[in-house]
């Protein structure tokens, strides 16, 4: 049964099928070739409660969320203020994208929203500055993948209901380690700016102590939606769809005091997320069809029983999932990625032995990876489609390095997983 599920969902998947479809009929193989009962007419009670989940209310109003912070030039005044006080730094801009990057990250919940916010404002300095354009596109590219680790994060919310993983803690786990690869991210940069200065472009004035402190208030709206919505839910005040729900009545008032906050505003940001919100939705209950379908015919058990008869140590079996997503990441788009083999991958990891909510982080990680790797990485293409000419080889050249530094975290993680575990650990006690 595992071999025909594999063969049949990566076969479909190759023909460029739509992956809401191909879970769909990866499920209805199942149902009819596998299961002793038909459990399809009981999958109707089961879409209505997924499409019902609280939890994925959150989906729509980090979308939301995002394209008021992107609209209403919030965005674009919280990189002035940290630029002011890391570009002294050999680097320069580079370090005020990965900076900010990680701050906006903290708002929005997504990867896209991230890039595309960042290029929008920081790409039109990267010719005066005199940047070496791989590594320049690069960082924009990498630093956006920060927006699924750093909470909130919508795919740590999808993975939670996949995974049936607290949310909560999900987003306690992924703060250190997404504060640590953005620091090391910051100093990959500092090390090639060290080692080939040109790359960090021209030497520029120092600013003044007046003009650094002068744009500090451009920090407070996004460092405010992080108090609301992410200190909310450490402290138990709000479940993750309630911070966000408070995130997105914070933007909307921030968004009318800077006075933008205008009808066709409200439309485009409206329909965009209606957009992103049906896209994500449909596949998700997909997903949810077919491990509705895969626990009844048995499959998940079969799953831990063929892991658990490999002779391998587990940290050995990581390795092998590591370099299968790292090279699944280069032709499957990252949502499909992570919707299509959560069922699948989840029950090996417990299997062997580790905790689902450290491999939660890793996973992000892992999906992080697939956005920055060529062809099919979708933080790239939304950065090439931002700076509209030159050649798509540079932002994806410029990818590499940092796709090492995800690995050496990744690698980091397995060493000492505590770097995930603490936190939630410690707000729970």
């Amino acid at each position: 049964m595992i071999p025909t599920l594999v063969l049949v969902l990566f076969i479909l998947i190759a023909l460029g099928l739509p992956v809401a479809a191909v879970l769909v009929i990866v499920t209805l193989i199942l149902d009819h070739f596998f299961s002793f009962f038909p459990v399809l007419p009981a999958s109707g009670e089961m879409l209505w409660g997924g499409s019902t989940s609280f939890a994925l209310v959150a989906v729509p109003l980090f979308i939301l969320t995002g394209e008021l912070l992107l609209n209403s030039g919030i965005a674009a005044g919280m990189f002035n203020a940290i630029d002011r006080w890391v570009r002294v730094v050999p680097g320069g801009l580079l370090h005020t994208i990965i900076g900010s990057s990680a701050l906006f990250s903290a708002t929005s919940g997504s990867s896209v929203a991230t890039a595309a916010t960042i290029g929008t404002v920081a790409i039109p300095q990267m010719k005066t500055g005199g940047y070496s354009p791989p590594l320049f596109l690069g960082s924009i590219a990498a630093g956006g993948t920060l927006g699924i680790l750093i909470p909130p994060s919508i795919n740590m919310i999808i993975y939670g209901v996949l995974a049936d993983v607290s949310i909560g803690r999900l987003y306690l786990a992924g703060l250190i380690p997404g504060l640590v690869l953005a620091g090391l991210f910051s100093l990959l940069i500092l090390g090639i700016c060290l080692w080939e200065p040109a790359a960090g472009g021209r030497i520029e004035d120092k600013p003044t102590w007046r003009e650094r402190f002068e744009a500090l208030p451009g920090l407070l709206p996004p460092l405010f939606l992080f108090l609301l919505m992410v200190g909310s839910i450490y402290l138990g005040i709000a479940t993750p769809t309630e911070a966000a729900a408070l995130g997105f009545i914070a933007a909307l008032a921030m968004t009318a005091m800077r006075g933008k906050l205008t009808f066709a505003l409200l439309m485009k940001a409206f329909e965009r997320t209606m957009r992103t919100t049906c896209m994500v939705m449909l596949i998700v209950l997909a997903a949810q069809l077919l491990n509705f379908v895969m626990v009844s015919v048995g499959l998940a058990e079969q799953i831990k029983t063929a892991v658990g008869a490999i002779d391998a140590p587990p940290v050995v079996i990581l390795t092998a999932i590591v370099i299968i997503y790292l090279v699944l990441g280069c032709f499957m788009e990252t949502l499909s990625l992570m919707i299509a083999t959560t069922p699948i991958v989840v029950p090996i990891i417990t299997a062997i032995g580790y905790d689902p909510l450290w491999f939660g982080v890793i996973f992000m990680i892992l999906i992080e990876m697939a956005l920055i790797t060529p062809p099919i990485g979708m933080n790239l293409f939304v950065v090439q489609s931002v700076r509209g000419e030159g050649s798509f080889r540079d932002v994806a050249s410029g990818s590499l390095p940092f796709v090492i530094v995800m690995l050496v975290m990744v690698a980091i993680l397995t060493a000492f997983p505590a770097m995930a575990t603490w936190l939630p650990t410690f707000m729970r006690g």
